[in-house]
């Protein structure tokens, strides 16, 4: 995020606020995990693929007998999911749509043979997201935005590890995503994260918190 928080500005293109340096940090990230989420926002916003970029890490995973890619997961409450998105068309891993009840129903058949939808309530319930994903053999979800999903799983109490790169600049559009909205958080000023490590990227700066249980 920029130093005022924000996580993109307000024109058409993407704001990249992260270095190169930043983004094989990332990769190294994904590379460790089972699973990669997105809100469906950032599947219409970024259109992003959601790969692995280094072909290295992708022969490790394979010589551990995993994926070369992770699982894909998006998140999406009126169904307004493009099949042609690279989310859906890129990569062999699997792909999982959750919807409430009502739109899982009519989902589903548009994305027949592009990914699997999964009925996740009436609301959509965090809780059944994560149990399924758990019954699917993910151990370790990366979620990677936008704004509104960060909230939803930092109020839900349902995150371990924050990874915060915060970019040299500000970008002072109010009208412009943050990194979390409003919410009622649990990570209070009586029960605050706890930081982990400070890492140094170039002009960047990576803030590892530890949350809930994790925190110790």
């Amino acid at each position: 995020m920029s130093a005022d928080g924000y996580i993109d500005d307000a024109s058409p293109e993407r704001l990249r606020l992260s270095s190169p340096a930043d983004f094989d940090r990332v990769d190294e990230v994904r590379a460790g995990c089972d699973a990669i989420l997105v809100g469906a926002g950032t599947v219409r916003a970024d259109d992003p693929k959601l790969l692995i970029r280094s072909a290295a890490r992708r022969e490790r995973r394979a010589a551990r007998g995993l994926p070369a890619d992770l699982t894909k997961v998006t998140l999406t409450w009126g169904g307004d999911l493009d099949p042609g998105a690279r989310f859906f068309t890129t990569g062999e891993a699997p792909k999982l749509v959750y919807a409430p009840s009502g739109t899982a129903a009519g989902l589903a058949p548009r994305l027949d043979g592009l990914a699997d939808v999964i009925d996740a309530g009436d609301p959509l319930a965090l809780t059944t997201v994560l149990g399924d994903l758990a019954a699917r053999g993910v151990r370790r979800l990366m979620v990677e935005g936008g704004g509104g999903v960060h909230t939803l799983f930092l109020t839900s109490g349902l995150v371990d590890e924050l990874q915060l790169v915060v970019a040299p600049f500000f970008i002072g559009d109010p009208s412009a995503p943050r990194f979390v909205r409003s919410g009622v958080f649990p990570q209070s000023p009586d029960r605050p994260m706890r930081l982990a490590e400070v890492t140094r990227i170039g002009d960047l700066v990576l803030l590892r918190y530890l949350i809930g249980a994790a925190r110790g």
